[in-house]
């Protein structure tokens, strides 16, 4: 039985997240026009012809709702239990749209990255080391290695979400109102929206994965027959 304080703490993050998503979504929908005038793309005149780029653009903004809701299922220890059905489909789903769609596109993007060369350098490792974290969290999964694929996992949506928290960081300054010139301040949220999250990630592993490590079996050899994500 996971204890009420986690059932508590995981529901709050779950609204938050559902909640975020909301607003990612809201961000998302101007860009269903096309215009090359809209919002952030008004940052990117210099790029927007480039067609790599600005595909890689629309689908890095049309799937983000996608891995954001997929990878939150993943860390229902209700749904895991009752429903473990539901968490393999939106598990296949969210590596898929990583792996095929959203991670490919990011990477591409980050060569482009606004902010100069630093910034460009965080969103290339970010983009990187989202495929890699997704690409073994599946891996051991089809292995059947569930802590590994657990803590792997945890990495790869703590890299989701930098999706909302470069966008928190980023308001931060502006409602405090801090001192940072416009491009250094980016060059700092850059970093900030996946390594503190990446931080964050490994200290659930360390210290707070135990309840999610009882919802699954004992590791077992991949020869074995059992359910894979």
């Amino acid at each position: 039985m996971v204890p009420l304080s986690k059932r508590v703490a995981f529901y709050l993050f779950a609204a938050i997240i559902l909640y975020t998503s909301w607003l990612m979504l809201l961000l998302s929908l101007p860009y269903t026009t096309f215009d090359r005038y809209v919002d952030f793309l008004m940052t990117k005149q210099l790029v927007y012809h480039i067609r790599h780029w600005r595909i890689s653009f629309y689908v890095h903004v049309f799937t983000s709702i996608i891995v954001l809701i997929a990878g939150l299922l993943q860390f229902s220890n209700y749904l895991l239990k009752k429903f473990p059905g539901l968490h393999r489909r939106s598990g296949k789903i969210y590596a898929i749209v990583i792996l095929f769609f959203s991670g490919p596109a990011g990477l591409v993007m980050g060569f482009y990255a606004n902010g100069g060369l630093p910034a460009r350098i965080s969103f290339v490792l970010l983009a990187s080391l989202w495929l890699l974290t997704t690409f073994l969290g599946w891996r051991y999964a089809l292995q059947r290695k569930w802590r590994l694929h657990t803590g792997m996992m945890i990495r790869s949506y703590a890299l989701t979400l930098s999706a909302i928290s470069l966008r928190l960081y980023a308001f931060l300054i502006g409602a405090f109102n801090l001192p940072i010139h416009p491009i250094p301040a980016y060059i700092l949220i850059s970093w900030l929206s996946w390594t503190l999250n990446l931080l964050i990630a490994e200290a659930i592993i360390r210290w707070g994965l135990a309840y999610l490590n009882d919802s699954f079996p004992t590791d077992c050899p991949s020869s074995q027959n059992g359910h894979h994500l």
